[in-house]
C-alpha cells in the first residue's frame, strides 16, 4: 500500500488508550475534546510560552518540551518522544502546521511503537515536497500548472526556467505551505530579488529552500477537495470547500460547499481526488488542493496530507467529524460508509480571527488579550482567554468563527452577527477586516476568486480608529464612571490619546445618574448609560439602546457597540509628550520579531525604498526599507536578534 517505504505497515486492529497531540492551541484542544468524546486520554505538550494556554489544561497530562525560541519546541522530535514515553501515550497526532507533514516525525512514532495519526511516513514524503507531488499526480491524471519541477537549483537556471514559462511566474517552496516561501514575479528584473526573499522564508520555516516556478493562473478559484481512506484502499470524499478569500497567498474565510460550482466539476474533483489517494496509498484524511479556471478547467496543486485548518466546514455540511475518522482509521478500522451514504446539508463559512494590525497592512501582532468575550450561537474554536499574552513566536490565528446554515445567505448573516458580538480588547485583530469581506457585494454574490482582497482593497480598508467623536464620548463616559467612587454628579477634564498618537482634550459632565455630556473640540454629545451585566452597559442615545462593551485597564479605554470597536489611552495625567515625530533617520520595527536578515553595511549609500533588512514575525517575513535616501550611519541590531515593535533597527544619514 505504502510506495518506496521500508517501514513495516502498523499493526491492525490497535486501540489508542492515550493520545499526545503534538501541537498547541486551538487545534489542541480541538482534537483534545474529540478523544476525550471516544474515552481516549490526553496529553498535552507546551513550550514555556504555552504555559498557561487552555490547551495545557484540557488535557489530562502534560508536558513541557523547552523554550519556545530559538531551540523552536514544538519542532523537536526527541522532546516529543520523551513527553511520549514519560506519559505512557500509545499514539500522537500531530495536528496542522509544526510537525504534520514531517515524514521524519511519522517514521521516528513508528519507529518508537507509537500509533501516527496520519499517512505513512512514504506517502507524507511524496506529497511533502510539492515538486515530486506534481510529478505523482501527473502520472495518476490529473491536470498539472505548467512550470518547473526540476532538481537543478541555481538561480540561473530557475531565471532560464522562469523566462521559458512566461511572466508572470509563481515562485513557490517545495517544502512550503501556509503561503510561506511564495512570491509572484512580475517581470525577470524582479526575479533574483524574489528568488532570494522567497528561499530566505523557506530555508527558517522549513529548514529547506528547494524552490519551483509555476505560471501564474490569473484569479482562479482555489477549490479542495476532502478525501478519507482506510488502510484497505476504501476511499471517499465529503465535498470540496471554496478557499478563495486569499491574502498574501494565505486564506482568511473558507466555505462549503463552493459557491456556484457546476454538478459535473464538482463530480470530476472529488472522484480525482479519491482515485489518486487510492493510488498513493493514502491512510487517513487528506486534501487535494486545486485552481479552477472558468467552469471546466482545473489544475492539481497540492495535496495536504494532515487535517485543514478549514476542516469544520467540511464537517459541519457533511454531520463528521473527522478527527473521529482519523483516530478511527489509525487504530485499523475499515470505512463503514460509501460515497453513496454521505448526504450534505446546507452552507458553512469559516473565518480566522488573527491578531494583526488591519490598519497597516495586517502586520503580525502580539501582547496581551485584556478581555475576550467569543460570540454565542455558532462553533467557535480557540484556545485563548482574557489577560493571556498572544506570543511572536507562532502563527497569528488564534481562534476560528464557523457558521452553519440551511443556505449560504444564513450562514453568511450569521457569521457576521458572530463577529459583531465578539470582543477582543487589547491585542490588534482583523475582527472588523472580517466584516467588510463578508458584508461585499461580492461576496454575498458568491464564487469569487483569488483576486478579490487585492482587487476590492480600497473598499474593503480598514482605517486606524482615530479620533471618531462618538468613540471618543464613550470612552471618556466609561473612563470616569470606572474611576468614580459614588454616583454623584460632577465635572471632570481628560485627555485621550487614539491610535494615530493625537491627543484629545474632553470636557466630561455627569449631570444626574447615568445621565452623561461630553464636550469635544468638534461636538458635543449626550447619552445615558446603565450597567448592562458584566462589563457591558446599554448606552442610550436618540432613543436607542444597544449594548456597549467596555474595559479599563493599564492605563487603556476599551469600548465597542454594534460591531465598531475603538482603543484609547489616558494620558490626562502623564507629561507633555513630545512631538511624536519620528523622522529622526531611524528605521523602527513595525512588530515584534527576529532580525531575519540585514542586508546593508555601515556607510552604504541608499535611496528611498532600499531594502534595508527584513523582521519575521509569526512565521513570515517583513521588509524594512529606507524611508529618504542618504547613507547608513549605524545598524543598531544584529542578524537573529528579538526586537519588539518600535525598536530603531538602521540609522540613516540623510543627504
Amino acid at each position: 500500500m505504502n510506495p518506496s517505504s521500508n517501514l513495516p505497515d502498523p499493526s491492525p486492529g490497535r486501540p489508542i488508550r492515550t493520545l499526545l497531540v503534538a501541537n498547541r492551541g486551538e487545534i489542541a484542544a480541538r482534537i483534545m475534546r474529540t478523544a476525550r468524546a471516544m474515552g481516549i486520554d490526553t496529553v498535552a505538550v507546551y513550550s514555556t510560552a504555552d504555559r498557561e494556554s487552555p490547551h495545557v489544561a484540557l488535557a489530562d497530562r502534560a508536558v513541557c518540551i523547552g523554550q519556545p525560541a530559538p531551540a523552536a519546541s514544538y519542532l523537536h522530535i526527541d522532546a516529543l518522544l520523551r513527553a511520549a514515553a514519560a506519559t505512557g501515550a500509545d499514539a500522537v497526532h500531530p495536528g496542522y502546521g509544526f510537525l504534520s507533514e514531517n515524514a521524519a516525525f511519522a517514521e521516528a512514532c513508528t519507529r518508537a511503537g507509537l500509533v501516527f495519526v496520519g499517512p505513512s511516513a512514504a506517502a507524507i514524503d511524496a506529497m511533502g515536497d510539492k515538486a515530486r507531488a506534481k510529478r505523482f499526480m501527473r502520472d495518476a491524471g490529473l491536470p498539472c500548472i505548467p512550470g518547473y519541477d526540476g532538481d537543478v537549483q541555481d538561480a540561473e537556471t530557475l531565471a532560464e526556467e522562469a523566462a521559458r514559462i512566461g511572466f508572470p511566474v509563481l515562485v513557490k517552496a517545495t517544502a512550503g505551505g501556509g503561503g510561506r516561501g511564495m512570491r509572484v514575479v512580475e517581470s525577470m528584473a524582479d526575479f533574483v530579488q524574489a528568488l532570494e526573499s522567497a528561499r530566505s522564508e523557506a530555508r527558517n520555516a522549513f529548514g529547506d529552500d528547494r524552490m519551483l516556478i509555476e505560471r501564474v493562473v490569473r484569479n482562479p478559484r482555489h477549490v479542495e477537495i476532502q478525501v478519507l481512506v482506510d488502510r484497505a484502499g476504501n476511499g471517499v470524499h465529503f465535498g470540496e470547500r471554496d478557499c478563495s478569500v486569499q491574502r498574501r497567498h494565505q486564506k482568511v474565510i473558507e466555505e462549503a460547499p463552493a459557491p456556484g460550482l457546476p454538478r459535473a466539476l464538482r463530480d470530476t474533483l472529488g472522484r480525482a481526488a479519491v482515485a489518486a489517494a487510492v493510488k498513493l496509498g493514502y491512510e487517513g484524511v487528506g486534501t487535494f488542493e486545486f485552481l479552477v479556471e472558468g467552469t471546466e478547467a482545473f489544475y492539481f496543486m497540492e495535496m495536504n496530507t494532515r487535517l485543514q485548518v478549514e476542516h469544520p466546514v467540511t464537517e459541519a455540511i457533511a454531520g463528521v467529524d473527522l478527527v473521529e475518522w482519523q483516530l478511527r482509521v489509525a487504530m485499523g478500522q475499515m470505512l463503514d460508509i460509501a460515497q453513496d451514504d454521505i448526504d450534505f446539508s446546507g452552507h458553512a463559512i469559516e473565518v480566522r480571527l488573527c491578531a494583526e494590525d488591519e490598519s497597516r497592512s495586517f502586520l503580525p501582532q502580539s501582547g496581551r488579550i485584556d478581555w475576550w468575550r467569543p460570540p454565542h450561537g455558532i462553533r467557535v474554536e480557540h484556545a485563548v482567554r482574557s489577560q493571556m499574552e498572544i506570543s511572536p513566536f507562532y502563527d497569528s490565528m488564534f481562534a476560528k468563527l464557523i457558521a452553519h446554515g440551511r443556505d449560504r445567505e444564513e450562514s453568511r448573516r450569521k457569521l457576521v452577527k458572530a463577529l459583531r458580538e465578539t470582543v477582543v480588547f487589547g491585542v490588534k485583530t482583523n475582527r472588523q477586516s472580517l466584516i467588510r469581506f463578508l458584508e461585499h457585494p461580492a461576496f454575498v454574490a458568491g464564487g469569487v476568486d483569488t483576486g478579490f482582497l487585492l482587487r476590492h482593497s480600497e473598499a474593503l480598508a480598514v482605517q486606524a480608529a482615530g479620533g471618531d467623536p462618538l468613540a471618543l464620548a464613550l470612552a471618556s463616559a466609561v473612563l470616569c464612571r470606572a474611576g468614580l467612587g459614588t454616583a454623584s454628579p460632577g465635572a471632570w477634564s481628560v485627555v485621550l490619546r487614539d491610535e494615530a498618537a493625537k491627543d484629545h482634550s474632553i470636557r466630561v459632565t455627569l449631570r444626574q445618574e447615568g445621565d452623561w455630556a461630553v464636550d469635544l473640540a468638534s461636538e458635543s454629545l449626550d447619552f445615558a448609560l446603565r450597567d448592562g451585566g458584566e462589563r457591558c452597559l446599554v448606552f442610550s442615545r436618540d432613543g436607542v439602546d444597544r449594548p456597549l462593551w467596555w474595559l479599563v485597564d493599564d492605563g487603556r479605554v476599551h469600548v465597542q457597540w454594534e460591531g465598531r470597536s475603538a482603543s484609547f489611552v489616558d494620558v490626562t495625567y502623564a507629561a507633555a509628550s513630545e512631538s511624536g515625530d519620528l523622522a529622526d533617520g531611524k528605521v523602527r520595527a513595525l512588530s515584534n520579531g527576529r532580525v531575519a536578515s540585514l542586508r546593508v553595511s555601515v556607510g552604504d549609500k541608499v535611496e528611498a525604498g532600499t531594502a534595508l533588512l527584513t523582521i519575521e514575525a509569526m512565521k513570515m517575513e517583513h521588509m524594512h526599507v529606507a524611508a529618504v535616501a542618504g547613507v547608513v550611519k549605524a545598524i543598531l541590531v544584529a542578524q537573529g536578534d528579538s526586537v519588539m515593535t518600535g525598536r530603531a533597527l538602521v540609522e540613516i544619514e540623510a543627504g
